[in-house]
């Protein structure tokens, strides 16, 4: 047999279709590691290779799609990697013969990678290095790279694939309908982007159907020199009687076939739903087709499709909390909750009370409370609205994937809010709404990542949003969390990346609050030290258990379990916390526990006193 690119440069070559597709249809569940059946149920895997084969297929994919360490692992049989990648090749070999060339499949890790997630791009390249020596190993014609969302990811494993070998690389991104990928990245930045990284043949697969991808080739071929590959759904899915079927017939996806030759397509298959009938269809339509003479294609455009940043906008413009921040006034934020039901007047009525009491903004929480409750977002456009104060968007990643995130915060600017305090998010309770879930798409690092590129005129696709936004970025830091180097290495990410101000959980362990003040200086970030807005021993023994990143000194407890009156004790407890605690940050964040802001108002009033009177900075030696 020629080579593959030999070949490809003579005539258009037929990849195979679904492999998950035909396994679901023999019975396989969807919760099954379809990769471990290389090694449970091999003969399985061969038959659906041997019906491509048969179907005209020139091309084989090994069913390894998913064999890296990081899925494999949700399974356990990371330590399976290399068996399950070398059977695969086996199997698929076997099957193809002389008759088709073996392409190692290499699909995306399954968690986010830097800028947008926790692993870094050294460690993706290592996991997919990991898998591609032993596809190597196993003896592979060429290596496909595919359903890729993250252009960041698939340039990191197309480096991965050519520091362990030097046979040729397809590499193919997914898109939505528009033609942009579904992280939106458009055309014009990831195809030339892939050429520049070193994919000897480049394209699209999976998420649409041949219509809507043959739109995207069209534009992918005015912008490469490269040759192109196609690979699309067989239409999208229709749930049939709790089934997904995609219902596209073979002539149909026949019929696009020759229009993905005149664009230009030189390598052209099926991904999920197509069968071995489509395939079949598709390798007749291409035996009869005149493939498309790009000779005239213009080479790799260079930067020209990338959009640069924009200066940001100065710090003190953001907003009201920001100038004070910037110019080295202590502030004072308090929390206001959305109440159970439709009725907000009264939230709304004790935010304009807390603004007339010396807070310089009002925090919304994003808290996972149970009930119909007004979106965090929507509770603090309307504060700032009809309670004409300035709000503090706590803004988690928990109910919304990256591109809904982007949404919401793009519509949050448009209606006026600039402060976020940015958050990974606690888990969705599980009380109320036993089969309520989270998202968790990306954490605080990715979310501040998209936030400041925001910030930079930016969207998370690198194209241009027209200004640049505006918004003042507040993180988080837990002082007690069980891994404190994770915390640490956390919080310096999202410093680096462009966080203006870090907020903690209510501080009651001056001390401990001590032993990590300094490093926290160090940061150069403001800080705004959390304070619990304390009515009684049931609330502190409840914040102590309950809550996140909040430790309760005994020497508290018992001085609320002794007092005569333990609401005044515990107003007297929060003050003293108060006044030691200004003399060693630049603002409070007044957490309301349970809902109730009498407390608070008190806390207000008596700071309002503080700031006025002669001892602020002294702080009593009991706490």
């Amino acid at each position: 047999m020629l080579g593959f690119l030999e070949a490809l440069g003579q005539r258009v070559l037929v990849c195979d279709g679904a492999m998950g597709t035909q396994l679901y249809a023999r019975g396989i569940f969807l919760n099954r590691c379809f990769d471990e059946l290389n090694l449970t149920q091999p003969d399985l895997v061969a038959e659906i290779h041997h019906d491509y084969v048969r179907a005209g297929a020139d091309v084989l994919e090994t069913n390894t799609f998913g064999a890296n360490r990081f899925k494999l692992s949700t399974f356990g049989l990371a330590d399976k990697l290399r068996l399950i990648n070398l059977q695969g090749v086996k199997i698929a070999r076997h099957a193809a013969r002389e008759n088709a060339w073996v392409a190692g499949s290499i699909g995306p890790l399954g968690i986010r990678i830097e800028p947008w997630g926790r692993t870094g791009i050294d460690e993706a390249e290592a996991a997919f290095r990991e898998q591609a020596q032993a596809l190597a190993e196993g003896g592979v014609d060429l290596f496909i790279l595919e359903t890729f969302r993250d252009l960041n990811e698939l340039t990191a494993a197309i480096r991965a694939v050519r520091g362990v070998s030097e046979l040729p690389i397809v590499a193919q991104m997914t898109t939505e309908e528009d033609g942009n990928s579904l992280d939106g990245t458009p055309p014009e930045t990831f195809a030339p982007e892939l050429e520049r990284a070193g994919a000897d043949v480049i394209g699209v697969n999976c998420s649409v159907g041949p219509a809507a991808m043959l739109e995207t080739i069209e534009a992918m071929s005015k912008l490469t020199s490269r040759r192109l590959v196609a690979q699309p759904n067989a239409g999208r899915p229709r749930d049939v009687d709790g089934r997904n079927l995609y219902l596209c017939s073979p002539e149909y996806m026949a019929s696009y076939a020759r229009r993905f030759i005149a664009a230009g397509t030189r390598l052209i298959g099926g991904c999920c739903g197509t069968t071995p009938e489509h395939i079949g269809r598709i390798a007749v339509a291409v035996r009869t087709a005149m493939p498309a003479d790009r000779t005239t294609t213009p080479a790799v455009r260079a930067v020209e499709s990338q959009a640069t940043p924009l200066p940001g906008v100065e710090r003190r413009e953001k907003s009201r909390l920001a100038r004070a921040l910037a110019d080295g006034r202590f502030v004072t934020i308090v929390e206001a909750s959305a109440p159970r039901g439709l009725d907000l007047d009264a939230v709304i009525a004790q935010a304009r009370r807390y603004k007339e009491l010396g807070a310089i903004a009002v925090n919304v929480p994003d808290y996972p409370k149970s009930g119909a409750r007004t979106s965090a977002l929507a509770l603090a456009v309307l504060l700032e609205q009809r309670a004409g104060v300035e709000t503090l968007l706590h803004y988690s990643c928990r109910d919304r994937n990256l591109i809904g995130m982007q949404s919401d915060l793009v519509g949050a600017h448009a209606l006026g809010l600039r402060n976020v305090l940015l958050t990974t998010g606690q888990p969705a309770p599980q009380a109320t709404y036993a089969d309520a879930t989270s998202v968790f798409d990306v954490d605080s690092i990715g979310l501040t990542n998209m936030v400041v590129r925001l910030n930079q005129g930016l969207d998370i696709g690198g194209r241009e949003i027209g200004a640049p936004a505006c918004f003042h970025i507040g993180v988080g830091f837990n002082l007690f969390a069980p891994d404190p180097d994770a915390e640490w290495r956390r919080l310096h990410h999202k410093v680096a990346a462009g966080a203006e101000f870090i907020v903690t959980p209510p501080v009651f362990d001056l001390p401990a609050f001590d032993a990590i003040l300094g490093p926290l200086q160090e940061t150069g970030v403001p800080i705004l030290a959390g304070i619990a807005a304390l009515g009684s021993l049931r609330q502190a023994e409840f914040l102590s258990s309950e809550v996140t990143g909040v430790r309760v000194p005994n020497a508290i407890f018992t001085r609320l379990r002794s007092a005569d009156d333990e609401a005044a004790e515990a107003l007297a407890v929060t003050l003293e916390l108060v006044a030691a605690l200004r003399s060693r940050v630049q603002g409070l964040q007044i957490t309301v526990v349970h809902g109730s802001a009498t407390t608070a108002e008190r806390l207000l009033k008596e700071l309002a006193v503080l700031e006025e009177g002669p001892n602020v900075g002294q702080e009593p030696h009991h706490v």
